[in-house]
């Protein structure tokens, strides 16, 4: 990470902000058809047959819905009173979500859109243990590779932190390439596309970066892919965040102790779509309020529990004396008299 990034990083964990924060979130942007099946996948799975599956499930439920991963965590971070600026590559039907994206706080002039694709679409099918089937149709998504986000800091007088979320992977390293050249701070945030992408091109992902988020699956895959040790991936980036389900999340710092925070209470299990996406957009904004790292995993939790309780990542509602009520039960008075001050919902 360069002396700049550095600089960046600290005065966004250490110092207090409130919704003048610069910050750039590049993902995909897509419209989520979301199935429900009743039954267990792993019922219907033969072991060694799987070089010959075909199988069908039928569905019992569909919902259309507005996702993608970098919208997703811009809705969450808007949610929460900042006004994130989403940058991603969309098609011509992007008109009725463009608006209710802007509605909701967040800024779209540096969304590309296509003239010859459309909008991403993601397919997912959740049975009755939460296992998920998906498939995604990138689309217009391609063409995020031709975004620069050089002009988008200018046009907003500089970028305090960069979120380069999954998206198309040529867009993923020329963000992130930028990113260090420039000396943008940003977060490692590959998740979805550590599957596709080989150990060359995520270790170009990862080195550098202030904060980095995976999963525990992920993170595993991350190390396998690269051939790093855990030691080693820490050694290159300031903050680790893996999150663990219902186990909460662990935090990680070199030369510091180990961070885990529990998950906030036991949300009624709708539909985990999206649950990812909300923790990372509650841990930035608490990042960038000048929360610590435990308050920023806590508010991670908490609106990734809102998420979990809905159908859709997008169809979740906040009210100031909601969120700071679940906050107070799952993690304390010394919670709520942190986050209050800073927090700004849509309702009361």
């Amino acid at each position: 990470m360069g002396a700049d990034a550095i600089v960046r990083h600290r005065r966004l964990e250490e110092t207090p902000r409130l919704a003048a924060v610069n910050i750039a979130v590049t993902g995909s942007i897509a419209t989520d058809h979301l199935m429900t099946f009743s039954g267990r996948f792993a019922d219907s799975m033969v072991v060694d047959q799987l070089d010959k599956i075909s199988l069908s499930f039928l569905a019992d439920d569909l919902q259309v819905r507005r996702g993608g991963i970098g919208a997703n965590i811009c809705f969450g971070m808007a949610n929460l009173g900042l006004s994130p600026v989403l940058v991603g590559a969309v098609g011509e039907d992007f008109a009725d979500y463009r608006s209710w994206l802007e509605r909701h706080r967040i800024d779209c002039e540096s969304v590309h859109t296509s003239l010859v694709r459309h909008t991403a679409r993601f397919v997912c099918t959740t049975d009755d243990d939460h296992a998920q089937i998906a498939t995604f149709y990138a689309g217009a998504m391609s063409e995020a590779r031709d975004i620069e986000l050089r002009p988008i800091a200018d046009r907003l007088g500089g970028l305090d932190l960069v979120v380069i979320s999954p998206n198309d992977p040529e867009a993923m390293l020329r963000h992130t390439e930028e990113c260090r050249t420039r000396g943008y701070a940003f977060v490692a945030d590959p998740s979805q596309q550590l599957a596709w992408m080989d150990g060359a091109s995520i270790r170009l992902l990862v080195e550098g970066a202030a904060y980095l988020f995976s999963n525990e699956y992920e993170a595993a895959l991350l190390e396998k892919k690269t051939g790093w040790s855990a030691e080693e991936v820490q050694a290159l980036v300031d903050v680790r965040v893996t999150t663990l389900g219902k186990y909460g999340s662990r935090i990680e710092r070199v030369g510091q102790p180990e961070i885990h925070v529990p998950a906030a209470g036991e949300p009624t299990a709708v539909d985990p779509t999206g649950v990812g996406d909300a923790f990372r957009a509650g841990f930035i904004t608490a990042i960038a309020w000048g929360l610590p790292l435990v308050r920023a995993a806590q508010l991670g939790a908490l609106l990734a529990s809102y998420v979990l309780e809905t159908i859709g990542p997008q169809e979740y509602e906040l009210s100031r004396a909601s969120v700071l009520q679940r906050l107070e039960k799952a993690y304390g008075e010394d919670a709520v008299a942190d986050v209050a001050s800073h927090l700004i919902t849509p309702r009361p």
